[in-house]
This record gives structure tokens, sequence and C-alpha cells, in this order.
């Protein structure tokens, strides 16, 4: 069975038809997952097509709000992007410097349209994984940080009902991420935040990943501080 297929879509920005690759649910075989929720799969990583961008205007994001522009918005995007665009398509099979492209793209179509720093911060997170399977690591850990920083503020001033993410699991994503970029003392704070409450037992998956990461990073403390 082939992995990808193509996904008919329509731009409902400029109404301009197109396909973007997309990759079988049934072809996906999971390798591992890193602790901050990065899966590697055997064969094609579908990350790298979570963003649909539109040849003609480049207008692109991720397919749950793909098809919702109205008003100003249209407006905003056909003077700060289309204006711009030199029109290319990234319908066929991506590379990571694609991918990224991609991402990236999406990412400053979002800031422009004044998306939710949870929506914003998943695609710098997106960013920083494809990074990572590109092996650059200065670049990872750009969009790590910047990843971070979208979710510190959507942990304290957004509502994440409705959203994929509950409040342990965003605390245990931003410790995760403040452990990698070295941020061992913010990192511990953050894991603190679901290890200590009670109700984190709801979900059992994360508050156990947020112990076994919380011990990781108060060890590599300890051995700071002896250094110190």
């Amino acid at each position: 069975m082939e992995q990808l297929y193509d996904k008919n879509v329509n731009c409902p920005l400029c109404s301009t038809k197109f396909f973007t690759k997309q990759v079988r649910t049934k072809a996906l075989r999971l390798i591992k997952q890193d602790k901050d929720f990065m899966p590697h799969y055997q064969g094609e990583n579908p990350i790298k097509y979570i963003v649909f961008v539109c040849p003609n205007c480049g207008y692109a994001a991720t397919e749950e709000k793909f098809d919702f522009v109205y008003g100003w918005e249209k407006e905003k995007i056909l003077k700060e992007v289309s204006s711009k665009w030199r029109k290319r398509s990234y319908g066929g099979i991506r590379t990571l410097d694609e991918a990224i492209d991609t991402c990236k793209l999406a990412l400053y179509v979002g800031q422009l349209l004044e998306e939710s720093k949870l929506y914003l911060g998943s695609i710098a997170l997106n960013t920083a994984w494809l990074y990572r399977l590109k092996e650059d690591k200065d670049e990872e850990r750009r969009f790590l940080n910047i990843a971070r920083k979208l979710y510190e503020e959507a942990y304290y001033k957004e509502d994440l009902l409705g959203s994929n993410m509950d409040e342990f699991k965003l605390a245990y994503l931003i410790g995760e991420l403040n452990r990698r970029l070295g941020e061992v003392e913010n990192a511990i704070k953050w894991f603190n935040i679901v290890v200590s409450k009670p109700n984190s037992n709801l979900n059992p998956t994360v508050r156990k990943l947020a112990v076994e990461q919380w011990r990781l990073a108060k060890e590599g403390w300890s051995n700071e501080c002896k250094v110190l």
C-alpha cells in the first residue's frame, strides 16, 4: 500500500483547487516517541505534511484551520502574503526543507491572523521537530524556545477547552521544553505543577511522564550544583 495519497483541497481565499500529500493512517508504523511528543515513524513522517499551502495565493494553515478565513483576515493575507507570493506548489513529496518552509509560512500567517498562542505554539514545535529530523540543533533550539514562550502564554491566558491539550499536558510539555533548553530550574517548576496536583491523575500517562522527567531534571540540577 502506498504511504502517501493526494488530498484535494479548495483554497477559501482565492478558490484555487489543488492537491496536497497526506500519509495514510493505516500505513503509519510508530517506531518511538520523544519525551516532547515528537513521533518517529517507519517511512514518511506525517509531521512533514500538517500544513496546507495554496500554490496560487500562498495562504497556509494546518488542516483544521485551513477552511476558515473571514472578512479582514482575507484582506490581511492578500496584502501581506499574496501580494509578495511567488507561485509554487508544495503538493508533492516534501523534503525536510520544504516542510520547514510550509511551517514557517503557516506560523507567519497565523501571527497575521492573531491565532491562539496554543495553535502557534504547535506549529513552532512542529518546526523544531523537523529541524531535529534534519539534525540542525541550533534551529531546533530556536524553535523550541519560540514554542515554549507561546505555550507559556497559552497556559496563563487561554482557555484550552475544545483543544487536544489539557492543563497538565501543557504544563508537562512546557517543562520538557525548558529541560531540553537547559532551563532546569524552570523545568522542575513546571513538572511540579503536574506532579503536585491530585487531579492530574485524570491524565495518568502525562503524570507518569512528568514524574520521570522531574527526576531526570532533578538529577541534572544536582550534578550542575556539584560542579559549581
